[in-house]
């Protein structure tokens, strides 16, 4: 196997049984990883007196296996358990849990890494493979890229192969579901509860399927769900976040006070108001980010988010003194920022909201519990909460295309880029990029209408389309 990249902006993700997401990639990818522990001990972040004893302890390497509900995570849970017990390792299956849970699991077993076997939004006949490392954090640009080496050079790995009794096992746990619920219940004030509380939940038919329902309830609320029968194959099936308006319609049918939307992993989350209005990512972190800053918890009273994110957002920040930091799209990117500068909040208008003092990733049933928490202390619905950020209107589109050309090299795309800044100057936002997860270009235009906003992100898609075809069809750009 020559050496190509796997991971993107968020771990490995294909079409199930496509490179890389095949069986053969999964169990090299999962003997890489005990190697990688074994051998690369300053990029897990042990101390260097942790090195020697690291090598020499009988204790075998443990990695935590979690997964969402998708047909296809059998087999690669199955395959990467085989590479990783190949290696000496022990392979500890925790089933359906969402990724925050996989993290917490992570550290809360004190494992030496983590797995999530996900495609997180993504449609069923997708997968994906994120990795954790002890501390629950997202494993580094430097054990991805020795990753990478080692499956496309397993021979590298063969002198340290096990025999006999060194050969690893896996084990199939069911306590870490138990595990995550009373984690998240901690992180709600105990002076609080959800009682006389009517939450509309939708678990995309996802990894959040047991767990999110089960908090909810244990904290006293009465909770109507939906896209809570997993198949295999209709995870994020027109339900969950990418879908609000099915939670949003669940709202005004049971009369609840809140809607809960997750997506196929649940590692974020979109709302919907009392009214059915539906709340993003962006009024999230603004919503939370005041109260943070009220009670002086905001850290640096600064938050970080991507250039996805509305300049109402901005403006309504600024406003109370809170500084807004940008960084590259991606919840890996938010984190790594927060943890460099020491802040404890950031977040994506999709909605992964990161609490660094409470977890390591985005969690879309803790950030619920946050706005919860918000809505018992002040007695306010949440319309009213939601009512002091005004966003821009914003249009997204997002087109399937066959390659990822260099936009600088698609001319038709750079034409109706300099028309549509003529348009925007001064008042309004444009932003264009590839997808990390998967071959979409995405074009989001931010402006005072969204007809002329809609307009022109399809000029610019459609664009971008037309230089890309033209390459394929051989003509020269």
């Amino acid at each position: 196997m020559s050496m190509q990249k796997l991971f993107g902006t968020d771990g490995i993700r294909a079409e199930a049984n496509t490179f890389p997401m095949t069986g053969e990639v999964a169990m090299r990818v999962g003997r890489a990883l005990v190697w990688a522990i074994k051998n690369a001990h300053k990029d897990w972040g042990y101390l260097a007196s942790d090195a020697a004893a690291l090598s020499a302890r009988s204790k075998r390497i443990k990695i935590v296996i979690g997964k969402d509900t998708r047909r296809s995570g059998y087999m690669i849970e199955t395959a990467m358990a085989s590479g990783i017990t190949a290696m000496g390792g022990e392979a500890v299956l925790l089933g359906p849990l969402p990724t925050p849970g996989v993290a917490f699991v992570t550290t809360s077993m004190r494992a030496d890494a983590g797995i999530m076997i996900s495609a997180s939004h993504n449609p069923y006949m997708d997968n994906g493979i994120k990795i954790f490392g002890k501390d629950g954090f997202k494993a580094s640009d430097a054990i991805e890229s020795l990753i990478e080496k080692l499956v496309a050079q397993p021979e590298l790995m063969d002198a340290q192969l096990p025999k006999g009794y060194d050969i690893g096992r896996a084990q199939r746990i069911d306590e870490a579901h138990g595990r995550y619920i009373v984690f998240l219940k901690s992180k709600f004030p105990d002076e609080l509860d959800l009682t006389s509380m009517r939450i509309a939940l939708d678990c995309a038919n996802g990894a959040g399927y047991k767990t999110a329902p089960m908090v909810f309830e244990e904290l006293g609320a009465e909770v109507f769900s939906k896209a809570v029968f997993p198949n295999g194959r209709n995870i994020n099936d027109h339900v969950g976040a990418l879908f609000p308006e099915g939670v949003a319609e669940l709202v005004k049918q049971t009369r609840a006070d809140i809607g809960i939307a997750l997506d196929g992993d649940a590692d974020r989350v979109i709302l919907s108001d009392e009214t059915g209005a539906i709340i993003d990512g962006d009024v999230l972190i603004g919503l939370c980010a005041l109260e943070m800053k009220n009670e002086g918890l905001l850290k640096g009273n600064t938050v970080v988010t991507t250039p996805m994110s509305n300049v109402g957002l901005e403006r309504a920040l600024k406003r109370e003194g809170i500084q807004m930091v940008r960084v590259p799209v991606g919840d890996r990117n938010v984190v790594e920022a927060l943890r460099k500068n020491h802040w404890n909040l950031g977040g994506e208008q999709s909605g992964h909201i990161i609490f660094l003092d409470s977890t390591t990733t985005g969690d879309g049933i803790l950030a619920a519990l946050k706005v919860l928490e918000l809505m018992k202390r002040t007695g306010k619905k949440l319309s009213e909460l939601a009512h002091g950020i005004e966003l821009l209107p914003q249009a997204l589109v997002n087109v399937k295309v066959a390659e990822r050309k260099p936009l600088e090299h698609c001319l038709e795309y750079q034409k109706q880029l300099r028309a549509a800044e003529q348009v925007f100057q001064g008042r309004g936002r444009i932003f264009v990029r590839y997808s990390g997860t998967e071959a979409k270009v995405r074009v989001l235009i931010e402006g005072e209408s969204l007809p002329e906003n809609q307009h022109w992100a399809q000029v610019l898609a459609q664009a971008i389309v037309q230089d890309i075809a033209q390459s394929h069809g051989g003509t020269t750009t």
